[in-house]
């Protein structure tokens, strides 16, 4: 074997990863952790958030955004809010110190089904981003992919010029809507649409036919064939299999546990997807950004992402009301 293919054969499952063509995002609010991937972007949501400001190391972020919120509110649930603001921007500029990209910065979950209150929160957010001296280009805003939450999306983007990642995304109307809309960027959801159908039916996936990696390619696909510029960053992976089978695919945001896994393996990780070849494979256009009958009726149809999306917001409502309780311990001491 020739000294050049001995050393193509040395790089790890994460480097032949990025040589595929697909951007690495780390899917973690520890940014302790971040730098020896040396990823592009981060995202954090409210249940990574939560796990990192109950570690010791990061006492001085909530200190910060503790006295913000004292300082700037004036009820108890105002500076509880105005503090939790805060700290996810304080992870989010720490954050932005290790990647060279973007990081994901997400919106209460609790304003899943509200337009108005969803952009209104989205440009506080920002606004707290410029005042650590973070340029908006430096920062996706997380919105769950509900119809209120694509309309929100589509406002922030075109009036605002806020880039926007719309997360909690399981079904194909919901991708269209997105695209039409004109977002920076999904988070298709691989793991859960794949723990659903595992639940379902008992079998066990893997590569792919792994109904998780089915969803993306086909939604990669689409946007290939049809020249949307929205990102597809593949999310929420249960094993490296599911990732490899996504090789080639613009982005994936993946946790620390399994960035590891890649780092330490030297695996073959060719590449899957290829936007040329997806041009061939995508299918016949739709649209459903001005029907919103429609598009409601397509996602309550299908039984998968009308419980998946309903259960992340449940779930990411829950820990964002956690960590309110955390902070307002700490705001009312």
């Amino acid at each position: 074997m020739s000294e050049p293919a001995q050393k193509k054969q040395k790089l790890s499952s994460l480097d032949q990863l990025k040589a595929t063509g697909t951007v690495v995002v780390a899917d973690t609010g520890d940014f302790e952790s971040i730098a020896k991937f040396q990823p592009q972007d981060s995202t954090t949501n409210p249940s990574l958030i939560l796990a990192a400001a109950k570690k010791e190391g990061y006492s001085k972020l909530i200190d910060v955004a503790v006295a913000y919120g004292k300082k700037t509110g004036k009820t108890t649930e105002q500076k509880v809010e105005n503090a939790v603001d805060r700290l996810l921007v304080e992870f989010g500029k720490e954050i932005l110190k290790i990647v060279p990209g973007r990081v994901s910065t997400e919106v209460d979950a609790r304003l899943s089904f509200d337009t108005d209150a969803t952009v209104k929160k989205a440009l506080h957010i920002i606004d707290l981003y410029k005042s650590v001296g973070v340029d908006k280009e430096r920062v996706l805003i997380k919105i769950a992919s509900t119809w209120e939450g694509i309309k929100a999306a589509e406002e922030l983007e075109k009036e605002h010029g806020i880039h926007v990642n719309l997360t909690l995304l399981f079904s194909f109307p919901q991708a269209v809507a997105a695209a039409e809309a004109g977002v920076t960027l999904i988070s298709p959801f691989v793991g859960r649409i794949m723990d659903f159908y595992k639940a379902k039916t008992g079998k066990t996936y893997s590569g792919e036919e792994d109904p998780g990696v089915i969803s993306v390619t086909r939604i990669f696909n689409y946007y290939k064939k049809y020249g949307y510029k929205t990102i597809v960053m593949g999310a929420s992976f249960r094993n490296t299999g599911e990732i490899k089978s996504l090789a080639g695919v613009d982005f994936l945001t993946i946790s620390p546990g399994l960035l590891d896994e890649l780092y330490n393996s030297t695996d073959a990780v060719p590449k899957v997807l290829d936007a040329e070849s997806a041009k061939e494979e995508g299918e016949d256009k739709v649209s459903f950004i001005t029907d919103e009958p429609t598009f409601r009726y397509e996602l309550n149809d299908d039984e998968m992402a009308t419980e998946k999306l309903g259960d992340g917001i449940r779930k990411f409502s829950a820990d964002i009301v956690t960590l309110f309780d955390l902070i307002e311990k700490k705001v009312t001491a």
